[in-house]
């Protein structure tokens, strides 16, 4: 089912089964949201509050799906597109291909993917620098750490988890060669996105080898990473969204991906008719990542913490320190 969110869907929503006759009289964007769900308080859910935002600041509408599964993907970006939404904003580096065989379809439509590259020239990528924001948390992990191990839980196990798990060892082991990373993925099919079960089951086994402080890149399986670690008393650290409130004075910080700036920007800059085509990336030298510090993380980001991982982006940004993109090789010499 497709909805139509407006200034009023706050408080009630219309769904439309039939077609997005509000949608196409204006024009109105379109968003995909990947499976997982888009309150997953993660990745989807983060571009679903990006998506709200520009709803209640300018009064517009969008329409908006989600998938149920891998079967939809393409079925539902051409349902989008022929029914008017413009741009169509794609979530997910696993709708990359199929993006590439739908837009040419729709030379008159704008689309929008988050995650991925997609080579079209009606195609916006957005794309992140996740190395550089896990590398921030993996020094601020091995600062905090006691007993000189710390963990990752990845979701499904492709290259932009791989991407996450890389630079957070690259950070640790810029703050003590000797730090043990623990990386682990929890499947290699899109249900590893949202099992909390299994990131909790992982999460007991790392803290069962020492590790005091966890990382998860998982969707709705970070859920139980964080859940695991705050019953085990250790320290999590959250991503995609600030999920520091999820168990305060227990998750040492987030590693934020602004999902939520690409999908209101996207919006913003197609309704002033200025959206434009081609790669976008978004790092630490435009805030598109970052760590989160707030009242529910504050009492454990050390001052200590905070002037080393400003003194590293600094750095990074300058390229005095490079963040090897696990992405480039395959490989992640931190490993």
């Amino acid at each position: 089912m497709t909805t139509i969110k407006t200034l009023m869907g706050a408080a009630a929503t219309l769904a439309l089964t039939a077609g997005l006759a509000a949608a196409d009289a204006h024009s109105s964007p379109g968003l995909i949201i990947d499976l997982g769900g888009k309150f997953d308080k993660s990745f989807n859910e983060s571009a679903y509050n990006g998506a709200q935002r520009w709803v209640e600041e300018t009064g517009g509408e969008y329409a908006e799906t989600e998938l149920a599964n891998e079967a939809q993907r393409e079925q539902t970006m051409r349902r989008m597109a022929e029914r008017g939404a413009n741009p169509v904003v794609v979530l997910g580096f696993a709708n990359g291909s199929t993006l590439d065989v739908v837009a040419p379809d729709y030379p008159d439509t704008d689309f929008v993917i988050v995650d991925m590259v997609v080579d079209q020239p009606n195609v916006k990528s957005i794309v992140f620098s996740e190395h550089e924001g896990s590398y921030l948390v993996g020094m601020m992990a091995a600062m905090a750490s006691e007993t000189g191990t710390v963990s990752f839980v990845g979701g499904m196990d492709v290259p932009i988890i791989s991407k996450f798990a890389c630079g957070y060892a690259q950070g640790a082991k810029a703050v003590n060669p000797e730090m043990n990373v623990i990386v682990n993925m929890t499947g290699t099919t899109p249900t590893a996105w949202n099992d909390p079960v299994k990131g909790a089951e992982l999460t007991k086994s790392q803290i069962s080898q020492g590790s005091d402080v966890v990382f998860a890149a998982a969707g709705g399986t970070g859920i139980g990473v964080l859940q695991a670690a705050a019953d085990a008393d250790i320290l999590s650290i959250g991503v995609d969204s600030n999920q520091n409130y999820l168990h305060p004075g227990e998750v040492l910080t987030s590693m934020i991906k602004r999902v939520d700036n690409a999908v209101y920007d996207a919006f913003t800059a197609a309704a002033a008719g200025e959206l434009e085509t081609g790669i976008s990336v978004m790092g630490l030298s435009n805030d598109g990542v970052g760590f989160a510090l707030d009242e529910n993380n504050e009492a454990l980001v050390t001052p200590e913490m905070i002037a080393a991982v400003e003194d590293a982006k600094a750095k990074i940004i300058a390229g005095e320190i490079v963040v090897h993109d696990f992405l480039s090789d395959n490989t992640c010499p931190a490993y």
